[in-house]
């Protein structure tokens, strides 16, 4: 319960519409307590009227409670006047007939304030719920954007969706009906139990004789609706993973045709969802016959000893009395027998909680340590950089050392993990580097504030990545909405030599994408991924393998573009390819994780070592792919 604890400050920020609440759920109990003394009240009156017919006329004689009287004093009206006057039986029937329909009204009246109330009551609390879910959502949502890689390399996206949903959506349903129904049971409780004691105490007490009962099967039942609780949530998560992960990989499953076996994983997470479910629906199956047992109980009991005390006379019970226990005993029936939704809320929520807490407790390995680079120009210095990837334990990068001038040019290539794209995740502070050094403009990358540095940044990653939404606005993405926006999109698709195949869609640059571009080719996606890079004119370019998925011609007509915008700016180019590479200032091989080479394209080809063997490797399949050329 304690992980419950985290959600005080969303309940201070509506402390004001809490205790509206708790005053709509007190006027709610204190009309639903008034109802039986009515129904009371007209049985005795009735009763009091069937007795008076064995009287003579003259002895005749109806009071009307002085509660009543009390009641309806606003009104002006004598109702004792009424019961007054010659009794005859047809002025006796009249008269109990008249006040029974009175008492009718009385307590229609009451149903009716109650239910108003009760509206009022769900209009605060249950709004309030719902307000403090959004802001939950919103908080969790902000906490993730904080995270760093590694955490997302650990946890599931599945998983990180499942605790912004299913588990935000069990802490709401605490916050509103569960928080509802505990002050609505202690409130109601407490009066009935008050105006109960003070008719008569022995009834009183047999009546709630089975309740202390209903507190041990509570505590016994409470910790294993929470380990089951517990259970199903960490299956849905897993469920919520394969699904995602599935639909991801759907193009995959295809390719392979492995819809056979993708539908029985999925059949087997499911049964095992299904199986934690049914376990934990078993508890909370059982747990209401045991209430609404014990709820029964009390009302057999309010009728045998009511009825006793009646028989033997003297402890002031009437008839009335005990169609009032009955009712009372009635009306703690649903706060008693919510007990056990209550406990699985409250349990789920607090495993929820629980579950949400453990990210919300996560800090973020990156984070900004100081701000002491007042403009970034971009010179990048490593200086003996090592790093080990956390999550695998993989040596990355051995003792590497460069400098690249403010508006000059890297390229670094190298053989398939030799740690090229390591050195870009360092440059973008996605990690910290293990050992060693890395500066801009002189000062430690760790002193540096990230939004600065990343505001300065312009990067084409290795695996591109594109939202759902159109094209210009995945240009634009990291724009503020300007009316600019449109031609500076135009300008920057045109560098990067993919504005003719936009104009070529139906809807231009409006055109929608599907699910992380999956409607345009691989050479399309990597060139808007360029020219979403170039539209904020950072001062650092990282390009990491952009031209992988483009021909020759195309590399070509880009890097030709690419010599104007990188002009003054520091430019650092990733790729395997020569001729990607050939025309930095300074160009670094890379091999297991060290620098093998470094110099110009002009000295490292006379060098004749890796770079070399690397640009006739690549020559030779070229001629082999082109016999003619």
């Amino acid at each position: 319960m304690r992980s419950l604890l985290a959600l005080l400050p969303y309940f201070q920020r509506y402390w004001g519409r809490l205790v509206l609440g708790v005053l709509f759920i007190v006027l709610t109990s204190l009309f639903s307590v008034y109802t039986p003394k009515v129904v009371r009240e007209a049985f005795d009156l009735i009763g009091t009227g069937i007795a008076q017919r064995d009287l003579p006329v003259a002895e005749r004689h109806l009071d009307l409670p002085q509660q009543v009287r009390d009641w309806t004093a606003w009104t002006g009206i004598d109702l004792q006047a009424k019961m007054d006057g010659p009794l005859d039986d047809a002025a006796l029937e009249h008269k109990v007939k008249w006040f029974a329909g009175f008492y009718a009204g009385l307590f229609l009246l009451f149903t009716l304030l109650q239910g108003l109330f009760l509206f009022f009551t769900r209009q605060t609390i249950i709004v309030v719920s719902r307000l403090m879910e959004f802001d939950l959502k919103n908080a969790v949502y902000a906490h993730y954007q904080q995270l760093d890689r590694a955490f997302y390399k650990r946890n599931s996206t599945g998983d990180l969706m499942n605790r912004i949903s299913e588990d935000v959506t069990k802490v709401r349903q605490f916050i509103g009906p569960a928080v509802m129904y505990i002050i609505n049971l202690v409130v109601l409780t407490l009066m009935i139990v008050w105006v109960m004691w003070g008719v008569n105490e022995e009834l009183t007490i047999w009546s709630l004789a089975p309740l202390p009962l209903l507190s041990i099967a509570i505590y016994l039942v409470s910790d294993t609706i929470n380990r089951r609780s517990m259970a199903t949530q960490q299956q849905q998560s897993r469920l919520s993973s394969l699904a995602q992960e599935t639909f991801s990989g759907m193009r995959v499953i295809k390719s392979y045709s492995k819809e056979a076996l993708v539908n029985e994983r999925f059949r087997k997470a499911a049964k095992d969802y299904r199986k934690t479910s049914l376990a934990q629906a078993k508890v909370d199956s059982l747990f209401m016959p045991a209430i609404m047992l014990l709820v029964g109980l009390s009302t057999a009991l309010v009728v045998f000893i009511g009825g006793m005390l009646l028989v033997r006379g003297g402890a002031g019970i009437s008839v009335g009395n005990i169609a009032e226990f009955t009712l009372y005993v009635g009306k703690l029936t649903w706060p008693f027998a919510s007990l056990g939704m209550i406990t699985s809320q409250v349990q789920q929520a607090a495993v929820s909680m629980q579950r949400i807490n453990e990210f919300l407790d996560t800090r973020p390995a990156i984070e900004t340590e100081a701000d002491e680079l007042q403009e970034v120009h971009g010179a990048i210095t490593f200086k003996n950089v090592s790093f080990t990837y956390p999550e695998t334990g993989i040596n990355a990068l051995r003792n590497v050392s460069f400098h690249v001038p403010a508006g000059g040019t890297l390229a670094i290539t190298g053989h398939t993990g030799s740690g090229k794209s390591t050195i870009a995740d360092l440059i973008g502070r996605a990690y910290d580097a293990t050992s060693g050094e890395v500066l801009i403009d002189g000062v430690p990358i760790r002193r540096v504030a990230l939004e600065k540095l990343r505001g300065h940044l312009g990067i084409v990653p290795q695996d591109v990545f594109l939202f759902s939404d159109s094209i210009k606005s995945n240009i634009a993405f990291s724009l503020d909405p300007s009316p600019q926006n449109e031609d500076r999109a135009i300008a920057a698709a045109k560098t990067a030599q993919v504005h003719r195949d936009i104009e070529g869609f139906p809807k231009g640059y409006e055109t929608l994408l599907g699910e992380r571009g999956v409607t345009l080719s691989g050479g399309q996606k990597q060139r808007i991924s360029i020219a979403r890079a170039l539209v904020r004119e950072p001062r650092i370019l990282l390009f990491d393998d952009p031209l992988s998925a483009v021909d020759t011609a195309t590399e070509e007509a880009i890097l030709r573009g690419l010599d104007r915008v990188m002009d003054g700016r520091t430019t650092v180019i990733i790729s395997h390819r020569i001729s990607a590479v050939q025309r930095a200032d300074n160009i670094l091989v890379l091999k297991d994780g060290q620098v093998a080479e470094q110099g110009s394209h002009e000295n490292l080809v006379k060098l004749g070592g890796l770079y070399e063997q690397l640009r006739q490797e690549q020559l030779l399949e070229q001629a082999e792919a082109d016999p003619e050329a």
